[in-house]
C-alpha cells in the first residue's frame, strides 16, 4: 500500500495548499502552475490536469489566463497525484460567497457515504445516503456525475460510484481503490456537455502516419501513459502548430478523448466533495490530511 498511500497523502496536501491560494482578485491559472508544481516537488505527479470549476461549471475546467476568482464565486478545486501509476483523486469547494449551506450539502454527503462503505456494500445504498444528505439541505445531486473506480494507471476503473439511489446492486470487495464525490446544486441536477477543456485521454493505441503526430503520441504515453493530460502542458515542450495539428489527428483517429466541459444544466450554482478510499470492514480515507 506505500504507492497508494503516498499518492493519498500528496494529493491531500497539495489539496489544502492549493485551497488556500484561492482568493478574490487571485488568478485561476497561476493556482493551477503553483498546484501541479507542488505535487512534483512532494514526489508525484499529477494524476489528471489540475482543474478549477466556478459557480455553475461542475468539473472538466481548465480556466483561460484572464480568469480571476470574483466576489461570491463557488470554486471546485479538483486534483489528483499519483506514485508509478498508483492513483489518488480528491476535491473540495471554496466559497468566496455566501454558499454556506450549498458547501456543506456536498460534504456532509462525503462523510455520510463514507459510513457505508465496507466490503458487500452495494453501490445504489452509497447513492442513497448522498441523495438523502444532499436533499435535506434543500438541493439536488447531480445524477449524471458519477465517483469511480481507481486502478493502477486508470482514473476511472470499475465501478461508477452514484450520487442517487439507482438501483445497482453490485458490491463493493475488500481492497478496491474508490473516489466517492457527491456533487450538490441549486439547480435541476443535470450536467451536459459544454465547450471543449484542453483536457484529453488516450483511449486507443495504434499507429499513426504523420511524424510530428507519432512523435507527440509517444510523449504522451511515455509521460503520461493512459491518464488524462492537458493540451498545456504539451505546449511547454512543443510549438503550438504541431500541437494542436497533432491533438487534431488523434481526435481524428479516435486514439485520444477530448473532454467537455461540464455545465449545470440550468445553470444552477454546484459544489462538490471528494475522498479517495480503501475499501475495509472500517474503510480507510487515503487522501485526508492526519
Amino acid at each position: 500500500m506505500d504507492s497508494w498511500e503516498k499518492a493519498g497523502r500528496i494529493s491531500a496536501e497539495v489539496l489544502e495548499y492549493g485551497s488556500k491560494l484561492i482568493e478574490i482578485g487571485g488568478s485561476a491559472i497561476e493556482v493551477l502552475d503553483k498546484i501541479e508544481a507542488k505535487i512534483y516537488e512532494l514526489g508525484g505527479k499529477p494524476a489528471f490536469p489540475a482543474q478549477i470549476s466556478i459557480n455553475d461549471l461542475a468539473a472538466h475546467v481548465i480556466p483561460e489566463n484572464n480568469v480571476v476568482f470574483k466576489e461570491n464565486d463557488i470554486v471546485k478545486l479538483d486534483i489528483g497525484a499519483h506514485v508509478d501509476g498508483h492513483v489518488a483523486d480528491n476535491a473540495k469547494t471554496i466559497d468566496l460567497g455566501n454558499n454556506e449551506d450549498l458547501v456543506k450539502a456536498s460534504k456532509l454527503a462525503l462523510n455520510e457515504a463514507i459510513k457505508v462503505i465496507k466490503p458487500g456494500a452495494k453501490l445504489y445504498e452509497i447513492g442513497s445516503v448522498v441523495e438523502k444528505t444532499i436533499t435535506e439541505f434543500g438541493f439536488k445531486p447531480i445524477k449524471n456525475l458519477f465517483g469511480h473506480g481507481i486502478d493502477i494507471y486508470e482514473l476511472h476503473a470499475r465501478y461508477s460510484i452514484p450520487n442517487f439511489d439507482n438501483k445497482n446492486k453490485s458490491e463493493l470487495k475488500e481492497g478496491q481503490i474508490i473516489a466517492i464525490e457527491p456533487f450538490a446544486t441549486n439547480g435541476i441536477g443535470m450536467i451536459k456537455d459544454g465547450k471543449l477543456s484542453g483536457i484529453y485521454n488516450v483511449t486507443n493505441i495504434k499507429q499513426v502516419r504523420d511524424n510530428n503526430t507519432r512523435e507527440i503520441l509517444k510523449f504522451i504515453l511515455e509521460n503520461y501513459n493512459m491518464l488524462p493530460f492537458a493540451k498545456r502542458w504539451l505546449l511547454k515542450k512543443f510549438p503550438e502548430f504541431k500541437v494542436s495539428f497533432a491533438l487534431r489527428t488523434l481526435e481524428k483517429e479516435s486514439i485520444v478523448y477530448h473532454y467537455p466541459q461540464l455545465p449545470e444544466v440550468s445553470q444552477g450554482l454546484v459544489s462538490q466533495h471528494e475522498f479517495t478510499v480503501l475499501v475495509k470492514d472500517k474503510p480507510k480515507i487515503l487522501t485526508k490530511v492526519d
